[in-house]
């Protein structure tokens, strides 16, 4: 699974809507602060997880599947185990007709569930984080010492 930059920068700008899946409410757990990362950026974020529904999280109620969201979702974030990836992409493309975006997390693949998205003209990114990837891309892991590979004017 090889991403060129400039696919990945592509889907991270057009991104204004994230329905998170498996987000916890513990702030140090890694779902949590990519979901309040990309919602510093400026994208809305809707946490799914039936274990928290009901309760607000970046001022949002935290939804127990996707079936339950009504605004439209550009893209779906996927913290959960490779076992449990088919269930949550068939129910995106059951019930989010505006979806663009399968992203599955750092250690999550798979291969027919992506297939299965990708038939329907959906892009899928597996085993990376947009956290990482948008710091990389637009330049925010530079100011910290990191080299990214990617050149810009910017500091």
């Amino acid at each position: 699974m090889s991403y060129s930059d400039q696919h990945l920068r592509r889907i991270l700008t057009r991104t204004k809507v994230v329905a998170v899946v498996g987000v916890s409410t513990n702030p140090v757990r890694p779902s949590y602060f990519v979901a309040r990362y990309l919602g510093l950026r400026g994208i809305t974020v809707i946490p799914v997880n039936p274990g928290h529904a009901g309760k607000t999280l970046f001022g949002q109620t935290i939804r127990a599947h996707l079936s339950e969201i009504t605004e439209p979702v550009d893209m779906v974030d996927i913290f959960r185990r490779p076992e449990a990836v088919p269930e949550i992409v068939q129910d995106a493309l059951l019930h989010l007709p505006a979806l663009k975006t399968i992203w599955m997390q750092i250690g999550v693949q798979h291969a027919d569930a992506a297939a299965m998205a990708e038939a329907k003209g959906i892009d899928v990114i597996q085993d990376r984080c947009p956290k990482i990837e948008y710091q990389r891309l637009f330049g925010e892991l530079r100011m910290g010492g990191f080299a990214t590979g990617v050149i810009s004017s910017k500091l």
